[in-house]
């Protein structure tokens, strides 16, 4: 899938570090202490991942149900449930792989922040573009992620394993950019895109480098 007309490749490299570049515009790049953290907590890892899949596919349904009278949106996010339970059991298959169990789900600060800065009131137009730019911009980050998971990792399966979300999240992301460019006037797309990707990176700053955790 082609990204949006608007993010080119000046967009993408414009003030970025190397670490940054090329990947999905965003501001700062994931801490590199992370992916250490992460590989000596992988069922936390994956029992974070596990549940993160899972509320991508309920929150797709969720944006269904609202919006259905938006054909283009319930039909685009119809199949991106079922793949993003198909990743949720794929996670889940790998904990069992592993002789892991799903442990309990944890509050996502990354996730809460992001909720916080959707505008609540408004024209309707504002706040739906608000949700779609909120999961592009998950989507986004996930799949940053995912690419330090499948470059840094010392096990060579599971970062193949990684690579293989990190190729889906990135279309997932390019999606919900699509859809908003549908209903909402592209420079507005555009100008707000902008503002989250600052704002999300002001987020990051603030987070708690966790090896336990997707975000």
């Amino acid at each position: 899938m082609e990204a949006p007309s608007f993010l080119s490749e000046q967009d993408f490299t414009a003030d970025l570090s190397d670490h940054t570049k090329n990947i999905l515009g965003l501001q700062l790049p994931t801490d590199p202490r992370w992916v250490d953290l992460a590989s000596i907590s992988l069922q936390d890892l994956l029992t974070d991942h596990a549940y993160c899949e899972q509320k991508a596919a309920t929150t797709c349904i969720a944006l269904i149900q609202h919006y259905n009278q938006k054909t283009e949106l319930v039909y685009a996010l119809s199949p991106i449930v079922t793949e993003e339970w198909g990743h949720f059991r794929l996670v889940l298959n790998e904990l069992k792989r592993r002789n892991l169990t799903l442990g309990m789900q944890r509050k996502d600060v990354y996730v809460n922040k992001l909720l916080a800065f959707q505008k609540q009131g408004g024209h309707p137009d504002d706040r739906f573009l608000d949700k779609l730019l909120t999961m592009a911009l998950i989507e986004a980050r996930s799949c940053e992620r995912f690419k330090r998971l499948s470059e840094g990792l010392q096990d060579a399966y599971f970062r193949q394993f990684y690579r293989r979300f990190m190729e889906s999240e990135a279309g997932h992301y390019t999606l919900f950019i699509e859809l908003a460019e549908q209903y909402i006037d592209k420079n507005k797309v555009k100008a707000r895109w902008k503002e989250w990707l600052q704002y999300e990176a002001e987020v990051m700053q603030q987070l708690e480098v966790r090896g336990d955790r997707i975000h």
